[in-house]
């Protein structure tokens, strides 16, 4: 389990916020096209920004669940959603759906299939739990997408595969739409958002992810301290240069209950 520093725990709260992830999000939320009234799960809530924006959109005759797998993200979740009463926090894996039948007229899923092995059950799961015609979104990275510049190519690769590592599935996106009709949903759209950056932003995906790869290398033992530093500074340093690249792209995949 990745353990974050209290430097690297800001850094992530500014990324969430920022522009790139704030983007991603919104691509999510305009997808599912909140209603007032809906009830809608927020299926690996995490820290709650989704669920929070959800809840205005529902207003007080709605109701959003946010459902996580982390105690640790659904207290910060809880904190976030403190005096809104159309909000509910649950504490369950994604295919324990602790929910009657047909509970839900939407459900919302933002990167957290590229990290479930059998999604089947989970999609399965979500079926039960949504009414007919619910409307389902899934966002998640396509990680053959990813492009990032280094003038070392071959380190730069093996920590992309020390990062691929922590992946259950790279390729969500090109999976859902099998997935989805053996599980009892009509696919409706799938929609790329690519992020694309030639400077290294603060609050960027690129500076979270720097942060996050060289913490993962470390703690689990793939390489060592010196190593992922070297890695991390060249970055800074063609940021500098004004040499830096990274793009990747997120789809946004929408699908119908049948």
């Amino acid at each position: 389990m990745l353990q974050f520093d209290e430097e690297t725990t800001r850094v992530l709260e500014d990324a969430y916020q920022g522009a790139d992830i704030s983007r991603r999000r919104r691509a999510s939320f305009d997808a599912l096209a909140p209603q007032p009234g809906d009830r809608i799960l927020d299926l690996g809530c995490g820290n709650g920004l989704l669920t929070a924006e959800l809840a205005r959109a529902t207003g007080p005759a709605g109701h959003v669940t946010g459902l996580d797998a982390s105690p640790d993200m659904l207290a910060a979740a809880r904190q976030r959603l403190q005096g809104r009463s159309n909000t509910t926090l649950t504490e369950s894996d994604a295919a324990s759906l602790p929910f009657e039948p047909e509970s839900f007229d939407k459900a919302v899923s933002v990167q957290v299939f590229e990290y479930i092995t059998s999604r089947r059950p989970v999609l399965r799961a979500l079926h039960h739990v949504l009414k007919p015609d619910g409307r389902l979104v899934i966002g998640d990275i396509h990680f053959d997408t990813f492009a990032w510049h280094s003038d070392n190519r071959a380190r730069m690769q093996r920590f992309m595969d020390i990062w691929d590592s922590h992946l259950a599935e790279r390729a969500v996106p090109a999976r859902l739409p099998e997935e989805l009709r053996d599980c009892g949903f009509a696919l409706e759209s799938m929609r790329p958002v690519t992020l694309c950056d030639t400077s290294l932003r603060p609050d960027g995906l690129a500076a979270v992810m720097i942060r996050l790869i060289r913490a993962y290398a470390v703690q689990t033992g793939a390489t060592d301290e010196d190593d992922a530093a070297a890695w991390a500074q060249e970055q800074e340093e063609l940021a500098q240069e004004g040499r830096f690249f990274f793009s990747l792209t997120h789809f946004v995949c929408t699908a119908r209950r049948i």
